[in-house]
């Protein structure tokens, strides 16, 4: 895993989430948890496309690397799965 996890195909959707998870924890920090008025701020909008881009790089890496290197692979497309499924269950629990 230490090979494939330099690739930055295999990082930058790993990085993503974190950057996500922190925006979504700075601005509960900053303003509390706030139910939806209908209009969605610049944060909202920064986590949804923090949280879409990931899927096409995701992609990219398991066509890549998949077929060369099975096992490794899985392993880091199981991080960033698990990664992306942590900041649905923050918002999710945090109710936002």
């Amino acid at each position: 895993m230490n090979t494939l996890i330099k690739k930055p195909s295999a990082w930058i959707p790993l990085g993503m989430s974190a950057s996500a998870l922190l925006l979504v924890l700075g601005y509960v920090g900053l303003f509390g948890v706030q139910k939806s008025t209908g209009d969605e701020s610049a944060v909202a909008r920064l986590f949804q496309f923090l949280l879409a881009g990931q899927v096409p790089i995701v992609g990219y890496f398991g066509v890549k690397w998949f077929p060369k290197h099975q096992k490794q692979a899985l392993q880091i497309i199981a991080a960033q799965i698990l990664a992306a499924l942590i900041l649905f269950l923050t918002i999710f629990f945090l109710e936002m």
